[in-house]
């Protein structure tokens, strides 16, 4: 406790201004994203661990299905010598899904699906926070679904584990909601880069996830970084150094492979276009459909047995088999039915309110359609196609870039994942034509567009936008006023105040200079008191201390010197001389001509995007 007391004083300090060097404050701060790293990481090894345990009891003792590895996976539990109990595969799923129903709407509804999307909707809706249940309902429930043979990645569960912990750490230690929306993408960067063996594309996933346009929450890579470090470092101490595939040296060896590049990418972007379509479709019929929602998940999980019942291979995370297609050991029909058939099993799995994630079915399906993409390239031009594993790495980053509109990370994400930088090319190019033709849709439905439409940085936009625009900007809507002179005695005034409209009254001195200024409220106790009114000069109403501002200044400036004193209007002035009054520029003026300059901005991106369309 006394350690937490201390981690508190020190961003209250920060806050408040007396912290200390800057470096210390860098130390403490690592401190912070170290320990979001390591509870990340030991999520991962408990997830990883329950995983394997599970998958070897439920799939394979009781049905008998033990499905491959990855390369860089090693059993925790050996296969033991059993047959294939397909009528088990049929039923296992709706198994996991009554119980994994069960537990989320009971106890955190808002656990329900692929997760990743909930940590986002978390970042830009509600401040960073996240209830402290969640993590622990999402990592059973996802359990419980992946290893009864529900289809689906780890990566969602993880994510809602590292970003949950952040979460309770900044709410625990009462930390603003910038502070705290940092937290929780640093705990989704490690969570899904340890998981994932891909610590950097793990930072770099947590801050581009956040938005459907090519944009980056950059605030959030460095503390994603460490905490992906630690939490990568702490994974492989348990399950070993490495990447998640093996795979051979493939080479970008001419330009002219681009070409059977292209069709790849072309036919990557149809299937993300199916995908995204399935999963939303059974989604909603799930969402529509008139029965309990702790049972929904049993029937998606018993449409997904069916589809396991023929094809086995669909079932869980499929991992081993995109090892296999690497390495060029499957068919094209086999492709096929696993990418298809692991659209399906997703679909049902996780869009029934199934909990997984939807990133490992993504490189399952990219990799198996990469793959037949690659053989029959290489049957056709086996000399311009050489190596059909190739287009399987490609195909695995291009199909998620087009689904995930985070084509970057993703790229670092495969490359990681296969240790395949050599591909970086080719993986480049496709990403960049899936991401530019697939922007219609996509699975993270919980994506702002870019931080201009976050709700996150409203103020900070604002910020932004009315500080690149100056006063001489809308000289235009300074508007010239009648001026008062300093000894116009009140009674005089009250005849010219009952026939103006004006509300504000700059009162001039000698040689019409501005000495002073006062607004129709400023009136009131003398207009209701008529004895004392003979007495009074204008002057006298007058405040002396004008607020006012220049061609040059900035509109923030503008504006926060109309909320600090809550006035409507500052006069204007000359840039060298305060005396000369060049007119008054209202607040509301103000505030229309920066919703026009918005709109004005967003029409031309619109026109952008459609004629980029």
């Amino acid at each position: 406790m006394a350690y937490a007391d201390r981690i508190k004083n020190f961003f209250w300090r920060k806050r408040h201004g007396f912290g200390a060097a800057r470096l210390a404050r860098a130390g403490k701060w690592s401190i912070i994203f170290v320990l979001i790293g390591v509870i990340a990481g030991l999520g991962s090894v408990v997830f990883q661990y329950l995983c394997e345990v599970g998958s070897h009891f439920f799939m394979g003792r009781f049905a008998g299905y033990y499905p491959p590895l990855a390369g860089g996976e090693t059993p925790f539990l050996p296969p033991q010598a059993t047959s294939l109990q397909r009528w088990a595969l049929l039923i296992l799923p709706a198994i996991g899904g009554i119980f994994s129903g069960w537990l989320i709407y009971t106890f955190a509804p808002e656990a329900e699906g692929h997760g990743t999307d909930a940590a986002i909707d978390a970042y830009h809706n509600k401040g960073g926070y996240i209830r402290g249940r969640v993590p622990f309902i999402k990592t059973i429930a996802s359990v419980i679904t992946l290893t009864t043979g529900g289809s689906g990645g780890r990566e969602g569960p993880i994510a809602q584990i590292g970003a949950g912990f952040g979460s309770f750490l900044a709410t625990r230690l009462k930390l603003s909601n910038r502070e705290r929306r940092i937290m929780l993408a640093a705990g989704i960067g490690a969570g899904v880069g340890s998981i994932f063996r891909a610590p950097l594309a793990g930072a770099l996933f947590a801050s581009e996830v956040l938005y459907s346009d090519p944009d980056f929450e950059s605030e959030v890579i460095i503390p994603a970084g460490i905490s992906s470090v630690v939490a990568y470092c702490l994974l492989s101490l348990f399950f070993g150094w490495g990447s998640l595939f093996h795979s051979p040296e493939f080479m970008f060896k001419s330009p002219l492979e681009l070409g059977p590049y292209i069709v790849l990418a072309v036919v990557l972007v149809g299937l993300s276009f199916v995908y995204v379509k399935s999963f939303y479709g059974v989604t909603k019929i799930f969402k529509v459909l008139k029965i309990p929602n702790h049972v929904k998940p049993a029937i998606g999980g018993l449409l997904t047995g069916m589809v396991g019942f023929y094809f086995p291979y669909t079932l869980a995370f499929g991992y081993g088999y995109a090892q296999q297609a690497i390495y060029s050991q499957l068919t094209i029909p086999f492709l096929l039915t696993l990418a298809f058939g692991k659209i399906l099993t997703t679909s049902f799995t996780i869009g029934s309110g199934g909990s997984g994630g939807v990133f490992g079915p993504s490189i399952v399906i990219g990799g198996a359609m990469g793959g037949v993409v690659g053989l029959i390239f290489h049957g056709l031009a086996p000399g311009l196609v050489s190596d059909p594993g190739a287009f399987v790495v490609v195909g695995m980053a291009g199909f998620f870039a087009a689904a995930s509109s985070a084509p970057i990370s993703t790229i670092i994400f495969v490359s990681e994942m296969t240790n395949s930088y050599e591909l970086l090319l080719p993986s480049l190019f496709v990403c960049s034509l899936s991401y530019m033709a697939s922007k219609r849709w996509g699975i993270y439905i919980k994506q702002v567009k870019s931080r201009v439409l976050s709700p996150a940085h409203a103020g900070e936009f604002l910020v932004d936008v009315l500080q690149t625009m100056k006063v001489s900007d809308l000289m235009h809507l300074v508007r010239k006023v009648e001026t008062i002179p300093e000894g116009m005695p009140f009674s005089e005034f009250k005849r010219f105040f009952s026939r103006t409209k004006q509300h504000h009254f700059p009162v001039m001195g000698e040689n019409n200079r501005l000495i002073g200024i006062f607004s129709g409220t400023d009136v009131r106790g003398v207009l209701f008191s008529p004895e004392i009114e003979h007495l009074v000069v204008m002057r006298d109403i007058a405040t002396t201390e004008v607020i006012c501002t220049t061609a040059s200044e900035d509109l923030n400036s503008v504006l926060r010197k109309l909320t600090t004193k809550n006035i409507d209007a500052l006069p204007v002035v000359a840039e060298d001389d305060p005396g000369i009054l060049l007119g008054m520029l209202n607040r509301r003026d103000l505030i229309a001509f920066y919703n026009r300059q918005i709109h004005r901005l967003r029409e031309g991106d619109e026109a952008a995007e459609t004629a980029a369309a």
